[in-house]
């Protein structure tokens, strides 16, 4: 029996009741949790989202020259910050604690390892991210700086446009060692070693978020911002190496 034009129209209307697409914009050192992220948020079917992820510097930038944007996830609480100051979005909310780790892939540095290795002269690269451009950067140089290694190491010291970059570095052993995000470090699948810088060698990495002006009438926005503070969205973020805000 064929239903009724009208009853099929209502049909639609509540099967697309708000269904949008958004744009998140992502700290590199958040891709990997994202992904997570996004198949569950995507997975009722009602909204989805395309990721973009880059430095949080690059990413504040390009937000701040126009790009189409709804909602920022960035590796600092600083950039979230400035942009709702210049009215581009709505008041930030942290979404993650960010840990660093040291990490090496070198087979003769794996056993104890200890961040007082990067004081020894039997290693030629260590891998950061720029400090100008990425959070992991700047904490990175501040735990060199507690240890009084920063100025010492410049010769060795390779940088990365963002933390999977300095990452990168290693992984491939252009570099022996990278100090890099935990939350990449617990999700490497080979064999290698880490170890947790301890969290007073340098500032917190409060991760902010912060929906955009762009995003602030688009469902799948909204509708993602109040999923990412939820139960599930945290159950993700600390399991993948964050800290709960």
């Amino acid at each position: 029996m064929k239903k009724p034009v009208s009853v099929l129209l209502a049909l639609c209307l509540v099967s697309g009741v708000n269904a949008e697409q958004a744009t998140v914009a992502v700290a590199a050192n958040f891709a990997s949790s994202m992904g997570e992220l996004e198949a569950l948020f995507e997975a009722d079917g009602i909204h989805e989202l395309t990721v973009v992820s880059g430095s949080t510097g690059q990413l504040y930038a390009q937000i701040v020259n126009g790009a189409p944007y709804d909602v920022f996830l960035a590796a600092d609480r600083e950039r979230p910050r400035l942009l709702a100051e210049a009215g581009l979005g709505n008041a930030p909310f942290a979404y993650a604690l960010g840990r660093l780790a040291l990490w090496t892939r070198e087979p003769r540095f794996t056993d104890g390892l200890t961040v007082e290795v990067l004081a020894g002269d039997d290693f030629r690269r260590l891998a950061i991210a720029n400090p100008r451009l990425a959070p992991y950067g700047v904490a990175a140089r501040e735990t060199l700086q507690t240890l009084g290694l920063w100025e010492p190491l410049q010769a060795r010291i390779v940088l990365g446009e963002n933390v999977v970059q300095a990452f990168t570095m290693a992984e491939t052993r252009n570099a022996e060692f990278g100090l890099v995000a935990l939350s990449i470090s617990v999700a490497y699948p080979g064999s290698a070693a880490y170890v947790t810088v301890p969290a007073e060698y340098h500032g917190p990495i409060r991760q902010d978020a912060i929906l955009l002006s762009r995003g602030r009438d688009n469902p799948a926005a909204l509708a993602y911002t109040n999923f990412l503070q939820g139960f599930d969205a945290r159950r993700i973020i600390a399991g993948a190496g964050f800290e709960l805000p």
